[in-house]
């Protein structure tokens, strides 16, 4: 039986989802209006990037504060305020101002929603919220077909959008008391509110912080990789059509989507740990089918086994982090592992883009192999620490 909490959780999921493919659904139509290239979607999305990070990093220390809910609820304020500022927006460079705090918001929701759910709810659970950010994720387009279907310009796309968040926060707001007593009904897994937040000097001396953290920035760089140019791949070296590579490169994400559903289900019979080496399983044949030279089957099913592999990994990681490193240090960690991810995102994809430019666009399972094998490196690095900790703990307790 959910919670009242767990179920505004969940709600809380889905629409921080609905925003986040919004910019690349309305950008066809907003370019043109705002007169600039094209590419100037990039400059908008590296903005949001630069304040997740900044806020991921800031998480352990208004946590400590203010605790989770009043976090997430003015969070989820900005993200608000942003959206009704992209809605009202008549230049670029007023996107890129309202691009600030969002991406304040959506950073500060990311780490300590996270952080909280993985102290006090189990990690199937976990799976199944991520779920409902992909839900939410692929809703948002739809809300903007709706809103252009209607004869309305692609604002009326954002302010739905963000009337949908100014919900959000209101049941946030009413909600506060129950964050406060789910934490303390959770004997030994409370968030700490009081004390010093840890520097970045401070986690990096942390044993297996450094390893958690590649962890995540590889798993990013894979993931976001993989979404950005698995179509271009297929187009340039498969010579598949561009209506084909679309559809071959949306079952990357339905696979992540439909594979967080089952993972949810999975984690009630093994470990995080088990899930993670799993999912690198199924990303590691998903690179070798890819490389197969067989035409759209191989291309096809490499795509979805990539998703599939891509699902357990990112909430496993997180959900694993207080078990890991303690309750007290977890919302430090998971801050900086969200940093971690939204550094990946921002590198590694254009990275590859300049691999394909300059070298050639076959290396695209090629250099999803090498994240994929950086990252089981780090993450049996921190199992290997994590076990000896606890040999050496076991021992002095003796």
């Amino acid at each position: 039986m959910f919670s009242l909490l767990l179920a505004i959780i969940y709600f809380a999921f889905i629409s921080l989802g609905l925003p986040d493919a919004l910019l690349g659904s309305a950008w066809p139509t907003m370019y043109g209006e705002f007169g600039v290239p094209v590419s100037y979607a990039g400059g908008i999305s590296m903005i949001i990037a630069a304040g997740t990070i900044i806020s991921s990093l800031q998480s352990d220390r208004l946590t400590r504060r203010f605790g989770t809910g009043k976090v997430t609820a003015i969070s989820v304020t900005l993200t608000a305020t942003a959206l009704f500022g992209f809605s009202a927006s008549h230049s670029f460079w007023l996107l890129c101002l309202w691009a600030v705090p969002y991406g304040l918001g959506a950073g500060g929701v990311d780490a300590s929603l996270n952080n909280y759910v993985a102290l006090h709810y189990s990690s199937r659970h976990m799976s199944w919220l991520h779920c409902m950010w992909g839900v939410g994720a692929s809703l948002g387009p739809y809300v903007l077909a709706y809103a252009l279907s209607g004869g309305n310009r692609w604002n009326m796309g954002y302010n739905y959008i963000a009337f949908i968040q100014v919900a959000l926060t209101a049941i946030l707001l009413f909600s506060l008391p129950l964050w406060k007593n789910n934490a303390a009904s959770k004997e030994g897994t409370e968030q700490p509110t009081h004390g010093k937040a840890l520097s970045l000097r401070q986690i990096f001396r942390i044993p297996g912080a450094k390893e958690i953290l590649i962890t995540f920035f590889c798993y990013s760089a894979l993931e976001q990789t993989t979404a950005l140019w698995a179509s271009s791949y297929l187009v340039l070296h498969r010579g598949l059509s561009t209506e084909t590579a679309a559809g071959f490169a949306s079952l990357f994400f339905i696979g992540i989507t439909v594979g967080r559903a089952i993972s949810g289900f999975l984690t009630m019979r093994f470990t995080d740990s088990q899930m993670i080496r799993l999912g690198q399983g199924l990303i590691l044949a998903g690179v070798l089918a890819l490389l197969l030279p067989f035409g759209e089957t191989t291309a096809l099913l490499g795509l979805v086994l990539v998703g599939l592999g891509c699902a357990p990994i990112y909430p496993c990681i997180i959900h694993s982090t207080p078990e890991l490193f303690g309750a007290d240090r977890s919302q430090a960690i998971i801050g900086v592992q969200m940093a971690a991810a939204y550094v990946g995102t921002l590198m590694m994809p254009p990275l590859f883009g300049l691999i394909a430019n300059y070298i050639s666009v076959t290396l695209f399972p090629i250099f999803l192999g090498i994240m994929l094998i950086i990252m089981i490196g780090m993450h049996e690095a921190l199992l290997k620490k994590k076990q000896a900790s606890d040999v050496l703990l076991s021992v002095i307790e003796e």
